[in-house]
């Protein structure tokens, strides 16, 4: 499963178009809090967070992952936009909460970090 066909599957707001989502994600993982994101998100994977600065952009760049979902209709600024693109992570919006994405997500196959 990719990126691209989870946005469309979940029908997240695409935030960064130019950058590519068709590598298979190998899983997912949700926190706000962003020193265990770097802790134990997987490489190549999603991260879904409530967070909207900077700094998740710089985590999640550092973590490896491929994108970011923001849940609740929480939107980024557009310097953390550009930033993102600029770093080839993808970000997307959700109308759901964390807990919800979470569980679709793990519906439709993926799963977090394993051993």
């Amino acid at each position: 499963m990719n990126m691209t066909d989870v946005a469309h599957d979940l029908l997240l707001r695409e935030l960064t178009p130019s950058v590519s989502c068709e590598a298979d994600l190998t899983g997912g993982y949700a926190s706000d809090l962003l020193s265990d994101v770097l802790a134990h998100a997987p490489a190549g994977g999603v991260l879904i967070t409530l967070q909207v600065h900077l700094n998740v952009i710089a985590v999640a760049s550092h973590a490896g992952l491929q994108a970011v979902i923001f849940a609740s209709e929480r939107t980024p600024e557009k310097d953390v936009i550009d930033r993102a693109a600029g770093e080839g992570l993808a970000l997307f919006v959700s109308s759901e909460d964390t807990f919800q994405l979470a569980g679709r997500l793990y519906e439709a196959g993926l799963r977090g970090r394993t051993g």
